[in-house]
């Protein structure tokens, strides 16, 4: 059985979709992606809905070549700036360093993620091969065969979207516990992943770039 896990950061912490054979097995809430790794049980990946890697000096290209193909849906794709901003203390000094290294500022946007990025790159880091970067957008234009016309916020995307998961095997069922309290378009977005999650195990995921940007040994890409 190929048992995979989804995970989507949300404003209370992260909510995870799990697979098993490619269909739902069950939702999950945490409040640290630890916590989710911790009791994975034995899952052969983990796809996260977060940048993992960033480059010394220079935005990351699985970042524009993602958004370039998500047509209306592009900017659910925000630039990863270099490593060393991630490393300032505060907003006002890290755009300061993303000026000086790329020309343009940092958004508070993008900041704001700064706690979720450092805690998912730390376990990256120290557990090869068992997190992997996926972008719900991208899986699901993949799962279309085009970018998606409605925002994922809105009615109609939400049901374009859990129709989608439905005709790839994930039929998400109307109770799915606790998990239950999470935004809905956080858990639609988690198993978006989960299907990128489960194509990465069967080996059939392919990713922005191709091949993947390298430093420091690590491959940095979106998959999908």
């Amino acid at each position: 059985m190929i048992h995979v896990i989804g995970v989507d950061a949300y404003a209370l912490g992260w909510v995870g979709v799990e697979l098993r054979d490619g269909a739902f097995g069950r939702a999950v809430l945490a409040s640290s992606l630890y916590e989710i790794v911790a009791n994975s049980s034995g899952a052969a990946v983990i796809g996260v809905d977060i940048p993992l890697g960033m480059l010394p000096d220079r935005w990351r290209a699985a970042d524009t070549l993602a958004a370039d193909q998500l047509g209306p849906r592009r900017g659910s794709v925000f630039r990863v700036p270099p490593r060393a901003v991630w490393r300032a203390n505060d907003f006002a000094a890290a755009n300061k360093i993303c000026r000086e290294l790329t020309g343009a500022g940092l958004s508070r946007q993008s900041w704001a993620l700064r706690p979720k990025l450092l805690e998912a790159n730390a376990i990256w880091e120290r557990h090869p091969g068992l997190l992997f970067e996926a972008h719900p957008e991208v899986s699901f234009r993949t799962m279309a065969g085009e970018p998606l016309q409605f925002a994922k916020k809105t009615w109609t995307g939400q049901a374009k979207r859990r129709e989608l998961l439905a005709r790839n095997g994930i039929v998400l069922p109307d109770q799915i516990g606790p998990a239950g309290q999470a935004p809905p378009d956080d858990i639609l977005d988690a198993a978006a992943v989960a299907w990128s999650a489960h194509r990465m195990a069967t080996g059939t995921a392919l990713s922005h770039p191709s091949p993947p940007e390298e430093t420091d040994g690590s491959k940095i890409a979106i998959w999908y």
